[in-house]
């Protein structure tokens, strides 16, 4: 019961911020709630299948552009439905072609995905509408686009908490430590990482979405930066990234120091960028979750 209690309260208590913080104050807060969303929900694929997915701005981007086209036409949550059916269309389209790969060449054609998308908006905007960018004007203040990510994060943790008890959760386990014995298993390896992988994306795709109308204005350099994927894929390995709060505990961290890198040091923050990459891949590869439970461990053994 108060695993489901707690949660709940921290959950309104997060709620109500916006309304004794500053606006910079707010600004921090959708940030940080917008990563703690793409690393929970990267993870909710990568982290038990152990794919390495450097795709999320791809998904990020297309939910941005989505609203920036849409938007003029359409009512703002028919424009969001619209991102969620072209986010999963887009990864059934990939998840389709590519699941097959693994390890180098996934990572590969997943960075690839990210660019080959920017270039072909940017071709089709340039080419065919004769611009580059988009404007966005939507009557969305900062504190409603704060609420919606604050619930999307908490919808995508909730699920992954589901998945993880479920009969799907076990299978993707199976598939992270050896896809060949799940196969053996009778486990249908193309259904279930197509299933994690389409709802992983929906859910970046709907980030992307929510999070574009503080842009105002929107171009592919922009909305397609690959330092998102690099990030998300930082914060949910900091945490760890096969547990459920991992990705939240490596996000709101390294939020708050790469927005201070980012402020303080512009010209040096893509080296402090690397050498943290390096850092959690030798120092705590399994996250800083697992890290704490073998200290405990430890220190119970001496004792």
């Amino acid at each position: 019961m108060m695993r489901l209690v707690l949660p709940l309260i921290g959950l309104v208590l997060l709620a109500i911020l916006p309304h004794v913080v500053s606006d910079y104050g707010l600004g921090l807060l959708i940030g940080a709630a917008t990563y703690v969303t793409l690393a929970s929900a990267w993870a909710l694929f990568s982290g038990h299948t152990h794919y390495i997915s450097l795709a999320t701005v791809a998904f990020y981007g297309t939910g941005s552009y989505t609203v920036a086209v849409l938007s003029e036409v359409l009512p703002y949550p028919v424009v969001l439905l619209c991102a969620a059916l072209i986010g999963g269309a887009l990864a059934l389209v990939v998840g389709l072609s590519t699941l097959r790969l693994r390890g180098v060449y996934f990572v590969i054609f997943s960075f690839g995905l990210a660019e080959l998308i920017r270039q072909l908006i940017t071709w089709y905007e340039v080419n065919v509408t004769g611009t580059l960018g988009r404007y966005i004007f939507l009557e969305i203040s900062t504190q409603q686009i704060y609420w919606q990510m604050l619930a999307l994060g908490a919808v995508t943790i909730a699920l992954t908490a589901w998945i993880m008890r479920s009969r799907l959760g076990l299978a993707l386990r199976v598939i992270g430590d050896d896809e060949t014995v799940a196969a053996h298993s009778g486990i249908n390896l193309a259904r279930v990482k197509l299933l994690a992988f389409v709802a992983s994306s929906v859910i970046l795709t709907l980030a992307g979405a929510i999070t574009s109308p503080r842009y105002v204005y929107v171009e592919p350099a922009i909305v397609f930066n690959p330092a998102v994927s690099f990030l998300t894929v930082i914060m949910a390995l900091l945490g760890g990234a096969n547990r459920l709060w991992g990705p939240a505990l490596g996000a709101v961290p390294l939020f708050l120091v790469f927005e201070f890198l980012s402020a303080n040091f512009p010209d040096s923050y893509p080296i402090f960028l690397g050498l943290l990459f390096i850092g959690v891949v030798f120092v705590v590869p399994n996250g800083l979750i697992a890290a704490g439970e073998r200290l405990v461990r430890h220190k119970g053994t001496r004792v």
